[in-house]
């Protein structure tokens, strides 16, 4: 590959990763083409970007991205697919759910996932449990919201006591 090339690889290399805030660099060579195929279908259901790149073009793509990925160049070893989505747990759900069916593969090599390096395949259950930005806002919404929802509830039960109250009241007098 001639060096112009090189260079417009690490440049689109470079340009994806800016789009993705999760970065996942796993195994799947010796997945045939049916799985393969499989494993695409599920990561275009799941916003998951699935691509098969060369080590050496990625990490150079890397050391140019404004992000810190040093945590993950010593992964970069052996063939790599990078699995990228804006969802820190996506990529780790479809892995687990694809492992499911009996397969090794995908396997996790390392991720970067919220400003934090995760390496080595054990790091898969943790990754699949962490919570999105978005989880974790609702999270905090519904936290902030259930104080106020009792108060709501105490003052609405209040009243309809003390409107049966009234009504015993008035009913009586008559």
């Amino acid at each position: 590959m001639r060096k112009e090339d090189k260079a417009k690889q690490i440049e689109a290399i470079k340009n994806i990763l800016a789009e993705y805030s999760c970065v996942y660099l796993t195994e799947t060579t010796a997945l045939n083409a049916e799985k393969t195929v499989d494993l695409r279908r599920a990561a275009f259901k799941n916003d998951v970007k699935l691509m098969v790149v060369k080590n050496t073009l990625l990490k150079k793509a890397m050391e140019q991205s404004d992000v810190d990925y040093s945590g993950l160049y010593d992964s970069l070893a052996g063939p790599t697919t990078l699995m990228l989505s804006n969802t820190g747990n996506a990529p780790a759900k479809l892995i687990k759910s694809f492992r499911k069916k009996k397969e090794t593969l995908p396997a996790l090599k390392a991720a970067y996932v919220e400003e934090t390096a995760y390496v080595g395949a054990d790091q898969l259950e943790t990754l699949a449990t962490i919570k999105s930005k978005n989880e974790l806002i609702a999270d905090v919404v519904a936290l902030l919201q259930s104080p106020a929802k009792n108060v709501i509830s105490a003052l609405q039960s209040g009243g309809g006591k003390l409107h049966g109250i009234l009504e015993t009241l008035s009913n009586k007098e008559n």
